[in-house]
């Protein structure tokens, strides 16, 4: 929100400390609106619109803006349209490669390969992932409970491969309070710190160098765990929970099984047999 802020600023002339935004009237939300209509996707500028009207109904609540000179402002209209799906997904042999890149018998190693079980296998924002507590996870139910975005909670559970990576890393770790996912140092030695979630891209990044892949994002990886579980027949509904989308629409947007599914489903449109039509 910061960062969208900071453009609808720059469009209006100043920067986030010197905008009088409570003097934003109707003419200048829309020409901003036009502009991030010109400049950017469809999910960006209505992000940055919705930034916007925050910001507006709060000068509102603070009594700096009258009622009409509010509501005339916030009158924005969403942005319409769509963009190519971004990100990619990882095939089952790309995430092989990943996990074998994880150095055996090492505690990195095996730190890498339960964050890899995170973010993959769990469906987790790498934010989400540095903020598991050792608490969060249940080792018999092999299950871990989220804080997600918006304060929601929310239960995943892994699957038996990569529940074997997370208990693997726990039987180094220990059994000592704190982050689940800690820092490793040189030495290969556990320090007792929560990583950021900066600290999982790096992994990421080593790991597909050392595996020979195409560039990936830790971002990527939960959009495999939706894409492989919307092709593996699981329905959208659940997926969306699993994932701790508040919106069906969003999970969508994490779709990316390819053209090769499309092909298969319309290969489902059969016509009966001369001998059978009626």
């Amino acid at each position: 929100m910061r960062q969208v802020l900071r453009v609808i600023a720059a469009e209006l002339g100043g920067d986030l400390g010197s905008v009088a935004w409570h003097l934003v009237r109707y003419s200048d939300a829309q020409a901003v609106r036009s502009k991030l209509m010109a400049a950017y996707a469809p999910a960006t500028a209505n992000r940055a619109l919705s930034a916007l009207k925050g910001v507006l109904q709060e000068a509102f609540r603070l009594g700096l803006m009258d009622a009409e000179s509010y509501h005339r402002a916030a009158d924005l209209s969403p942005v319409r349209g769509s963009r190519i799906l971004r990100g990619r997904a990882l095939s089952m042999a790309e995430l092989g490669a990943l996990f074998a890149a994880c150095t055996s018998g090492s505690k990195q190693g095996a730190r890498d390969a339960a964050a890899l079980a995170l973010c993959f296998g769990g469906g987790l924002r790498r934010a989400e992932a540095v903020t598991i507590q050792l608490a969060d996870y249940n080792v018999a139910a092999q299950s871990i409970t989220v804080l997600g975005k918006g304060n929601k909670q929310r239960r995943v559970f892994l699957g038996r491969q990569m529940a074997t990576a997370t208990t693997t890393w726990l039987e180094l770790r220990g059994t000592a309070p704190g982050p689940f996912l800690l820092a490793v140092n040189k030495a290969d030695r556990v320090e007792h710190r929560q990583m950021s979630p900066e600290a999982i891209a790096v992994i990421l990044k080593r790991l597909v160098t050392r595996a020979g892949l195409a560039a990936a994002s830790p971002h990527d990886l939960r959009r495999t765990f939706v894409s492989e579980l919307l092709s593996a027949g699981a329905d959208l509904s659940t997926v969306r929970a699993l994932a701790g989308h508040s919106n069906p629409a969003t999970t969508s947007r994490y779709d990316l099984r390819g053209e090769h599914v499309q092909r298969r489903a319309v290969e489902l449109l059969v016509l009966p047999s001369p001998h059978t039509a009626a």
